[in-house]
């Protein structure tokens, strides 16, 4: 076999261009067989191989840096870079990641769960290597996708003003996570099959091939020849009115065609732009005729391409996509808008349902949540579903043109808390503490199921601001659904149960997790009292003001970051009140990143369980000597 004896990007290089096609093989073989137990990004994957071992061929990492836009095209890099042993510890506690990792190797360099970054750091490694006087290349590599995202757009901008030597390979394969939309997908679709420009192009290129020696006079005819036919044949020639040397399209499964084409690129002084046509799921049919389902995929039979899912309740997700459509039956004013992720935020159902109503703005928080603004302000009810890890993209628009108009904007933010195998880069744990400082929005998170819906029934009928809704990547408690959904008074929390001395304050899924600990403290004869903080802005000050009174020791439970969330501001209300005296523990996420593994690890590595809930409530008592019920007299 030829891959077993790949261990780093050099022993490529013994091998003939000839024998590449083969090892391409290989490395699918070895995808489809490890992520249908591992699971993960997968039609990605497949279909960068030949593109990932040409840049490997013709470059030197890690002298040259390959920056991959999202990590999760990177799993062939990762085997051409001595990692192969690892795969099937993909994605799993303490295990390989699923995205670039820098600690990982030396041939990682950049790390992105977010899109649209490769091109600034491109920028920023042109510009260290040339001040320092090196002569490495740079080379990133986008999916058209990407493009989509304004960040990638002010990159382009900037580096064909600056004609850095870099190269950008633009990975287009027509889908990104859901279906591209915009301007610059039907562009690049116009590029992809103006048959008579790729003629023209190719009849050119062969003819000046005949010509031996070309020089002087007669080849900068030729270039301005091969210039002009771009101007005749496409309109526009985006990439090249920016500055770039534009190459391209290159069949992007052709090893041969990839390798002249990096070839003319290092050719070329200033920016280049590599347009690389790929089919995503190359290679395995399942992926191939479904790549929205095959993007990111839970383990699977290789032969059917039947995916193994353990039988439980339906996600918080799909308990969301349901809700809405029965709201925006009854209200025309629901319009739901998504960052590129329809599938991902349960919209699909929707958009079939209100084709008019749904709108996919691409790879564009930012757009997304002024666009959202306006849609309020004109009287509109603007449902913003968006991921947590994604919406601090847009953090700048929430504060000045959403909570600053007050305008009557839903968000809907899926995987908030921890989201498992996508690791640190996708963690919904901030958005308790970047957005409820913010004046006039209101948050909410539920303890189930039933309460989410009631709470997106709140939120439809609140007029006096933004509000959100948050929920986890999860599956559903499973409790009985009211018929009749009815709006939560605002600022209202729940004491779901009783008890004496000590209380859990918790919000969301840790509401459970409460309940789990006060059961399991119960059996050792001891009651202590559980509240739903089901609003994280506005507190309820009532109970607050009542369990301070009844100096009841309390504990904040909560799946964010312990700086800044739910914990953060019952303290801060203490002190607005003058209530110095309240004994509170945190029981949060410590500041650092939490990284892959599942929900159950992640939840252990940081103590939010009920057995560390247990084990706080028994340490205390120690310290303050009392058993539930009475003190205990000092011996």
């Amino acid at each position: 076999m030829l891959l077993s004896q790949i261990h780093e990007p050099n022993d490529l290089k013994q091998y003939s261009i000839e024998l590449l096609t083969p090892l391409a093989a290989e490395i699918r073989q070895f995808l489809i067989e490890k992520l249908s137990v591992t699971g993960g990004h997968l039609a990605s994957n497949l279909g960068v191989v030949e593109l990932t071992i040409a840049l490997h061929y013709c470059y030197n990492s890690p002298k040259d840096k390959f920056i991959f836009d999202v990590g999760h095209q990177a799993y062939v890099h990762k085997i051409l870079t001595g990692r192969r042993d690892r795969f099937d510890t993909l994605r799993k506690h303490n295990g390989l990641c699923g995205f670039v990792k820098r600690c990982e190797s030396e041939h990682d360099v950049w790390e992105a769960g977010h899109s649209s970054t490769s091109l600034s750091a491109a920028m920023g490694m042109a510009l260290a290597r040339d001040l320092k006087g090196e002569d490495n290349k740079v080379v990133a590599i986008i999916g058209d996708g990407a493009l989509t995202g304004g960040m990638a757009f002010e990159a382009l901008n900037h580096i064909g003003h600056e004609q850095k030597d870099l190269m950008v390979i633009l990975n287009d394969n027509e889908m990104s996570i859901a279906p591209n939309v915009g301007a610059m997908h039907n562009y690049l679709t116009k590029i992809r099959s103006d048959k008579n420009y790729l003629r023209a192009k190719d009849e050119v290129e062969q003819l000046l091939k005949k010509i031996p020696a070309i020089g002087g006079k007669l080849a900068k005819t030729a270039e301005r020849l091969k210039d002009s036919l771009k101007y005749m044949m496409v309109s526009g020639v985006l990439f090249e009115e920016l500055g770039f040397t534009y190459l391209g399209p290159v069949d992007g499964h052709d090893l041969a065609g990839l390798i002249e084409a990096f070839t003319q690129a290092n050719n070329v002084s200033g920016p280049v732009l590599v347009h690389v046509l790929t089919t995503k799921g190359k290679g395995y049919t399942p992926a191939e005729e479904d790549s929205h389902k095959w993007h990111g995929i839970t383990p699977y039979k290789i032969e059917s391409g039947q995916v193994l899912k353990a039988v439980g309740n339906p996600m918080y997700t799909e308990v969301f996509g349901k809700t809405l459509i029965e709201l925006a039956e009854k209200d025309q004013r629901i319009v739901a808008v998504t960052p590129a992720m329809p599938g991902g935020s349960g919209l699909v159902k929707f958009a079939e349902r209100f084709p008019d109503r749904m709108i996919d703005v691409g790879i564009a928080e930012q757009h997304a949540a002024t666009m959202c603004a306006a849609l309020a302000m004109e009287g509109m009810k603007p449902v913003f579903a968006v991921y947590s890890t994604f919406m601090q993209r847009a953090y700048d628009q929430i504060v000045h043109d959403i909570c600053r108009h007050n305008a009557n904007v839903m968000f809907a933010i899926d995987r908030a808390g921890f989201v498992g195998a996508d690791g640190e880069t996708h963690q919904g744990v901030y958005d308790i503490a970047f957005m409820r400082h913010i004046p006039n929005i209101v948050l909410m998170m539920p303890k189930d199921e039933n309460e989410l819906r009631h709470m997106m029934k709140t939120a439809l009928e609140y007029n006096d601001g933004p509000i959100a809704y948050r929920y986890p990547r999860v599956n559903v408690p499973g409790v009985p659904l009211d018929e009749e959904l009815v709006s939560i008074p605002i600022g209202t929390w729940e004491k779901v149960r009783e008890g004496e001395q000590v209380a859990i304050i918790a919000a969301g899924p840790m509401v459970q997790v409460a309940e789990e600990a006060a059961e399991a403290l119960k059996r050792e004869g001891a009651n202590v009292a559980v509240v739903n903080a089901r609003f994280l802005k506005p507190l309820d000050n009532n109970m607050l003001m009542s369990l301070a009174a009844s100096g009841t020791k309390l504990i904040v439970l909560e799946e964010a970051c312990q700086a800044g969330s739910l914990g953060s501001a019952v303290l801060e209300f203490y002190a607005e009140q003058g209530l110095t005296g309240v004994d509170v523990t945190l029981m949060g996420i410590p500041d650092r990143f939490i990284e892959h593994g599942s929900i159950k690890e992640q939840l252990e590595e940081v103590g939010l369980t009920a057995e560390a809930v247990v084990k706080q409530i028994h340490q205390y008592r120690a310290e303050h000597q009392f058993t539930f019920g009475k003190k205990v007299k000092p011996s």
